[in-house]
């Protein structure tokens, strides 16, 4: 990329509730920032602008906003935050209006979403990164952000001019050669939280006050940890403790895989539970926990 870090064109892809949070503050930073979401945010922001309703601010933010991959045409930076089953689709209708220096930026649950994207976008490099943040939709074009709000992201040609715009407009943000490390961890506590959020339709603090349900945490985590093992992957922090702590620290949180559900849309469960499931059986280590919590929001989506 070329353009300094203070001018950067900036699309979004699929700018739900991560994707509006890390757009919004490019754009209150200055950039021009696009977000490419579902038309009832677009007219929303058209409208009024993107409100965001964060622990910091309350405040509408002036960007564009569009239903079409076209809007992406001649950026610098996508923010990728499709659902992990979108990944491909929407790799493809950017393709035709991505710059050959356009870095994709992978803001998306799941290990694997940066290699599938690659395959599709062969031409244009691709980065993962790993999301911290606890954000959601409230209404259109309405943003509220609950905490956090860090990235780590992979090195890339461009990544160190990225994390400094990232970091100027108030992300802080961390370049790191273990992402995988860290996708997978990520991953895990998904694993462990994202599924009994989901079935209890409660935020975590209620949630793990459930009978039992810390156990089931526990196993769900070590049954992850040992296909993680068999995978080479090297875990930045123990899980168990993380998840401890994801838990104390946002105890009014309802997981993405919970909010998709109360609203009727399909998950992304099965790059979660689901994913660990597949990994298991192809390395011949069994995962029941995670097989029973894969089922039963699958079972719950077919509502």
């Amino acid at each position: 990329m070329s353009p300094s870090v203070s001018s950067l064109k900036v699309a979004v892809m699929g700018a739900g509730a991560v994707g509006c949070y890390f757009g919004g503050m490019l754009a209150r930073a200055g950039h021009e920032v696009t977000l490419i979401a579902r038309p009832q945010h677009v007219e929303a922001i058209r409208r009024e602008g993107l409100h965001m309703e964060t622990r910091n601010f309350d405040e509408r933010v002036p960007l564009h906003a569009d239903t079409d991959a076209s809007a992406a045409q001649g950026t610098d930076l996508v923010l990728f935050c499709v659902k992990s089953m979108d990944t491909e689709d929407a790799g493809l209708q950017l393709k035709p209006w991505l710059r050959h220096d356009t870095l994709l930026l992978c803001l998306q649950n799941g290990v694997d979403n940066a290699d599938r994207l690659r395959a599709v976008l062969p031409e244009h490099e691709v980065a993962a990164a790993v999301v911290y943040v606890a954000t959601e939709m409230a209404g259109p074009g309405h943003l509220k952000h609950h905490g956090r709000g860090e990235l780590v992201i992979e090195p890339s040609r461009a990544s160190e001019q990225v994390a400094q715009a990232l970091v100027a407009a108030g992300v802080p943000t961390e370049i790191s050669t273990n992402v995988r490390g860290a996708l997978w961890l990520k991953l895990i506590l998904n694993a462990a939280i994202n599924a009994i959020s989901a079935i209890a339709q409660k935020p975590y603090g209620a949630m793990v006050e459930g009978e039992g349900i810390r156990e089931v945490m526990r196993d769900v985590i070590d049954e992850c940890l040992a296909v993680a093992k068999a995978e080479g992957v090297q875990l930045p922090v123990d899980p168990h403790v993380a998840a401890g702590k994801l838990v104390e620290s946002m105890p009014s949180q309802s997981s993405s895989t919970a909010q998709d559900m109360a609203r009727g849309k399909p998950t992304e469960i099965d790059f979660l539970n689901g994913y660990v499931l597949r990994r298991g059986q192809a390395l011949g280590i069994p995962t029941p926990a995670n097989r029973v919590l894969w089922a039963l929001v699958k079972l719950m989506e077919r509502k």
